[in-house]
């Protein structure tokens, strides 16, 4: 009896612990599918995607040219479409309509509004924290506020002129000499030294030209914050850009160019000290650092006031450099190709800007006399359809779950609207491929981006560029010069402007990927 009852105890213990075991088990699988089926949320309208490889998503579909290869996706899968690049924790949202785009800035800028953080930009831009590529917040809109009013407004931008005229002065200068020697000059080049030397004056109060080495370094800041750094797209291997030298790279750049602001704006303060009580230069002639350091010394002596620091100081002075270049010599070597491949629209634009300027009794181009030029203004912004500066616009990032055309699109979305490809649409544009400037003379259209989505070159709604005024003012004087003072020839290599490569070299700025090349033949002699 004893030996019956060991041998049940010993088969009951452990049938009964997986009993228990199995009970336990069944309670828990019950409890996580119940809680997992009432928390599930219910799936998302996602837009369309086109199809994705595993690991690297629709990374490869961006091809070379991503403002013609999103295009083309664009043209199968719709005018919005979701795209995962690599490992992204979030997806990317491609906009290219007009009509998708006023959706944006009317009922969900404030939604749309921040940007994407990457490894370029919190290297290159003090953080991240300047107006271009700043998170959305206080500082931001305190940033951008001293940027619309104080930096950039249209009255800073007219007492730049001297500045301007000056630098122009030059250009023609050297264009003659290559005149009078029949020499073909890289036109290209010339506007870039020309564009970096006004901004350069403007903002720091001289120019450093090629020896100072501030064109080469901001040209590679350009480079680096659209060039492909392998831990944005895959963050687990964020060490190859340490191995590479890429990070490297970026932060000896970034030191050097630290390095010249930081003498700047000492070699500023030092000048300021050295003036008499009453020798106080005006408001109207200073440039962009002493007006920064103006405010920063106001806000310092007024409590609640907000204050610059010397970052941000310079996170400011990035963006004149990393907007106010490339943008502006890229549309005027577009512009003056377009023009030589269009003989026609040439003469009409040659023959109006020298008209207007000998009916004001000058013997040059002054900047009061180009809103007279309908026609001249009509070519720019003809240029500035068919060449964006951004192809694709700076990405905006979601800052919560939005609606957009029906679709969801989840918080921390990057969103790429393409302008090109909105300037491109033929819904839109008659004859959108063709140089047409008169498709402006009975138009409205202007540099707005909050009233005209059809046309946004400098972006729209809140993220839109600051600087519109100062930069056109550059491409529209350098332009009209440009075609009052030469007639232009292509060099003996070139048998036709259809040969004339119109490649591009994609970038934050999308430029000729081979410099315009032409003889300059003086039509008004200095």
């Amino acid at each position: 009896m004893a030996f019956k009852t060991w041998i049940y105890d010993q088969i009951q213990e452990p049938l009964l612990s997986n009993i228990y075991l199995w009970l336990l088990f069944t309670i828990t699988v019950f409890f996580v599918f119940n809680h997992t089926k009432k928390s599930k949320p219910n799936p998302m309208n996602l837009p369309p995607s086109p199809p994705k490889l595993p690991f690297i998503g629709n990374l490869l579909q961006f091809g070379t040219l991503p403002h013609l290869s999103l295009r083309n996706l664009s043209n199968t899968y719709g005018d919005i479409m979701m795209l995962q690049l690599g490992q992204k924790p979030n997806p990317t949202l491609v906009v290219s309509s007009a009509e998708l785009a006023k959706k944006i800035a009317k009922n969900h800028d404030l939604v749309f509004s921040n940007r994407p953080q990457n490894t370029a930009t919190k290297i290159l831009l003090y953080g991240a924290t300047d107006v271009g590529f700043g998170l959305y917040g206080d500082d931001w809109r305190q940033k951008r506020k001293i940027c619309v009013l104080q930096l950039l407004s249209t009255r800073r931008v007219q007492s730049f002129r001297a500045i301007r005229e000056e630098e122009v002065e030059e250009m023609v200068r050297v264009l003659m000499r290559a005149s009078s020697n029949e020499e073909a000059v890289n036109l290209g080049e010339m506007v870039v030294s020309s564009s970096n030397n006004i901004v350069c004056k403007c903002a720091l109060g001289r120019k450093y030209g090629k020896e100072g080495g501030i064109q080469d370094l901001a040209r590679r800041v350009m480079i680096y914050l659209t060039a492909f750094t392998v831990g944005d797209y895959f963050p687990a291997l964020g060490w190859v850009d340490v191995v590479s030298g890429k990070i490297g790279r970026y932060r000896e750049t970034f030191k050097t160019l630290d390095g010249l602001f930081d003498k700047v704006i000492e070699e500023h303060k030092m000048a300021k000290k050295g003036e008499s009580d009453g020798d106080g230069s005006s408001n109207d002639k200073k440039d962009l650092v002493d007006v920064l350091l103006g405010i920063q010394e106001d806000a310092a002596m007024v409590d609640g006031e907000y204050k610059l620091t010397n970052n941000d100081i310079k996170s400011l002075l990035m963006d004149m450099f990393v907007g106010g270049t490339d943008t502006t010599s890229a549309t005027i070597e577009w512009a003056m190709t377009r023009l030589v491949q269009n003989p026609e629209i040439m003469k009409k634009v040659q023959e109006e800007v020298r008209r207007v300027v000998r009916c004001n009794n000058s013997s040059k181009v002054e900047e009061n006399h180009i809103n007279q030029m309908q026609y001249f203004k009509c070519v720019v912004k003809e240029t500035l359809r068919l060449h964006p500066p951004c192809t694709v616009l700076p990405p905006r990032e979601t800052m919560a779950h939005v609606k957009l055309n029906g679709f969801d699109i989840p918080a921390k979305t990057m969103v790429l609207t393409n302008a090109w490809a909105i300037q491109r649409d033929p819904k839109l544009w008659e004859r959108p491929e063709e140089f047409m400037p008169e498709r402006f003379e009975k138009s409205e259209i202007d540099f707005n981006g909050d009233q005209w989505f059809e046309f946004l070159p400098f972006g729209y709604g809140r993220r839109g560029c600051p600087g519109v005024f100062f930069g056109v003012a550059i491409v529209e004087y350098v332009l009209a010069s440009l075609l009052y003072w030469f007639d232009w020839k292509l060099p003996e290599n070139i048998s036709s402007a259809h040969d004339i490569d119109m490649s591009e070299e994609y970038g934050l700025v999308v430029s000729k990927k081979v410099p315009l090349h032409l003889k300059p033949i003086a039509h008004v002699r200095a």
